[in-house]
């Protein structure tokens, strides 16, 4: 298959939401990601854009009756760039989620702006 799209991890988050994960959990972010990196249009059960945040995305997971999200951003078309991760427990995505991925965000942009 051929590679539509880079993934980069951006410091320790990812990282530390997946070490986190079980085995079974492990296996479907895995099916999720190469279907990010793979397919000309991710499909959007998989990859949503968060209204609030301009350019901060969220890639869903479904494992059973357990629903986890990571939260991404598009970077130079083609480079998906993770942030944090979590096991989504209500409906709505909490607001507090939403900032720290916002903030990671902040300063990876300012980050890659200052090299």
């Amino acid at each position: 298959m051929k590679k539509r799209r880079e993934i980069l991890l951006y410091r320790h988050y990812f990282n530390e939401f997946y070490n986190a994960l079980s085995v079974d959990v492990e296996k479907k972010v895995d099916y999720v990601m190469k279907v990010i990196l793979t397919e000309d249009m991710i499909p959007a059960k998989y990859f949503k854009h968060i209204v609030e945040v301009k350019g901060l995305y969220e890639i869903r997971i479904e494992s059973e009756s357990n629903i986890y999200r990571i939260f991404c951003c598009l970077d130079e078309g083609q480079v998906v760039v993770l942030f944090n991760g979590f096991q989504k427990k209500t409906q709505k995505i909490p607001h507090r989620q939403i900032k720290k991925a916002q903030k990671i965000m902040n300063e990876y942009f300012k980050e890659k702006k200052g090299k």
